[in-house]
Parts: structure tokens; sequence; C-alpha cells
């Protein structure tokens, strides 16, 4: 099969083609032919950082987390699924697990669901990790209807999922940005957008929440930014992080009694552990999809499989507008 493997890791690294051999199938796990997969943060940080992070694969190494595809071969004890299904998931691309930079992987059948059935291959391909990041940060903090979220980078991958789940949770929904593009893709998906750098922390939370802070906030910013989070939070809120990787006084957190959540959404992939809470989300994702209650944002620019380096680029260049995507 072909493939587009990293053989070193650096900024400077780039993806060679190699014909591989087809994975075989095993029990409790399905072969597809991968259609689309999308580039996440953490895809870049595993190129660029290699053995930094403990979640690199070892050299050579096909990278590659998100996918859609066709289900070619069922393995032993799977169930729920037959050859031919049009699938998506989260299940590769890091540790042991061949990625989906290529024609063909071996997924665990606890990690895929069935594709929404209104989008293309390369809008499913878009979805999966950002989607479960979204829904597992909103479940853990318990949004209910008639509470006010704030969603720090409302623009960004997780971000505008987050919006459209918090949404149809019954909660109010401001969300970060800056910039004119940013601030019409936040209001496109119905939250009241606030540009970061023109309006003080303490103006929009008087605006939005007349100075009771936040409810939730939902940080898919993360590191420094948190700081920012507590400020901005009500009493008692719970605050969702998708990057704790910082040093932090946590001081403004214990005098307003903040809940902290970290959602690290590769742990059950890493670790085999709780794999089908991620095939249960994605399943509750394609029924709010197909009822057009979310939908996902990709960049305008499209490539192949040879081109995933300038798709890598892309998304590093900070210029992407939604999910970066590589058709296969």
């Amino acid at each position: 099969m072909k493939t587009m493997t990293l053989n070193t890791y650096g900024p400077d690294a780039d993806f060679e083609a190699a014909e591989l051999d087809r994975p075989e199938v095993k029990a409790g796990h399905v072969i597809l032919r991968v259609h689309a997969t999308s580039i996440n943060t953490v895809d870049t940080m595993i190129k660029n950082m290699g053995t930094d992070l403990p979640l690199s694969p070892t050299l050579p190494a096909v990278l590659g987390m998100d996918f859609a595809g066709v289900i070619e071969e069922i393995g032993e004890g799977v169930t729920g699924f037959a050859v031919g299904d049009e699938i998506y998931g989260c299940a590769g691309g890091l540790a042991d697990l061949q990625g989906a930079l290529a024609e063909y992987m071996l997924a665990d059948a606890q990690l895929i669901a069935h594709k929404p059935k209104s989008l293309s291959m390369r809008e499913a391909a878009a979805m999966p990790l950002v989607g479960i990041t979204a829904f597992e940060g909103l479940t853990r903090a318990g949004v209910t209807a008639g509470q006010k979220v704030l969603v720090q980078g409302g623009a960004g991958g997780v971000g505008h999922m987050a919006i459209q789940i918090a949404k149809h949770l019954g909660a109010e929904v401001s969300a970060t940005g800056t910039g004119d593009v940013q601030m019409d893709v936040i209001k496109g998906y119905g939250a009241t957008p606030i540009d970061f750098m023109e309006q003080k922390i303490a103006d929009y939370v008087a605006a939005q929440t007349g100075g009771a802070g936040f409810d939730m906030i939902f940080d898919a910013v993360g590191g420094a930014n948190m700081a920012n989070s507590f400020e901005a939070a009500a009493l008692n809120a719970q605050v969702v992080s998708t990057v704790g990787l910082l040093e932090i006084d946590l001081s403004p957190a214990h005098f307003k009694g903040l809940s902290l959540h970290i959602v690290y959404m590769l742990l059950p992939m890493l670790y085999n552990v709780n794999r089908q809470v991620h095939g249960d989300i994605l399943t509750k994702l394609a029924e709010l999809v197909d009822a057009g209650i979310v939908k996902p944002l990709l960049d305008e620019q499209r490539f192949g499989l040879e081109e995933v380096g300038a798709a890598y680029a892309r998304l590093g260049s900070g210029k992407a507008i939604g999910k970066v995507v590589v058709e296969i």
C-alpha cells in the first residue's frame, strides 16, 4: 500500500512516499480503506518534537489520527459493522498504532462509528479528535440549559465544535477569537463573538454576565491562557482546558472555588482503556450532524496524500480557517 512516512523527526523533516505491507486484520479490529485524514495540532507536535513526546511512534512512522473510510475486512468478534460500511474515527498515528496517511489502516472497532450520512468523507475526517474532545469536556463540566459558557478559541478545531454542542445543550455561548474572519466564524455558529485583542476580560465579563463571570469555560487555547479563564470564571465555575502543560498559580482558582478539568482525549488509544467511550461519542456526534445541529468547519485549501507536507505547513502557518484535511 502507498503511505507517506516520516524517517526523521524535527520541524524540517519531510514526509516520504513509501510502499508498506497492508496491515492484517485481527480480533476486535477492522481494516479500512482510508479516504481522508485531518491534521491536528498534536500531529504537528509529534512530527516536530518526536521522542520528546512519550506518545510518538518509533521511526519510520505513519502519522494521522483522524480518518474517514470504508471497511474492507472485519476481525473476529466485531459486531455492528460490515464490509462496505462507511466509518470515521480516531485510532492511530501514535505509539505502536499505524496512522491514516496510508491507503489502508487497522482500527480498533471500539474507536470507530458509522460516518454521518450527510457528510462527505473529507468533512467526516475533520471531526473525530476535535469532536470527542469538545464532547468530553462539556460532559465532564456538566453543562446544562441556561448556563453562560465561554469558549476560548471559538474559531479553532475544538472550539467551533464546543460552541455547537454547548448551544445544543441549551447554554448561552460566547467565544473568543480575533480578527474579522474569526469573529464571523464564531457568529456564524450562533455564539457571541469576543475579540480578545480588543476587549479586556473585565469588560466582556461585565457585558455578557453582568460581572458575575461565566458558569463554564472551555479553554481550547490552553497553556498560559488558563489564567485568563480563571479571571473570567464565576464562583464555583467549571473550567475545562485542552492544554495543561505549564506551571501556574492556582490561587485565583482556589479563591473562586473553581473545578479544573484537563481533557487528554488520546488516553484510551494510548492505554487501551475505555475505548468504547470514543466509539459511543462518535455515534452521538454523527446523530447531531445528521440532525443539522453540528457541522465541521474545513479550511478551503485541499491536499492529496503526496501533498501532506504542504498540509502540515498550512496548519502550522496559522492561516488555516477550519480543519486541514488530506484526501487519499
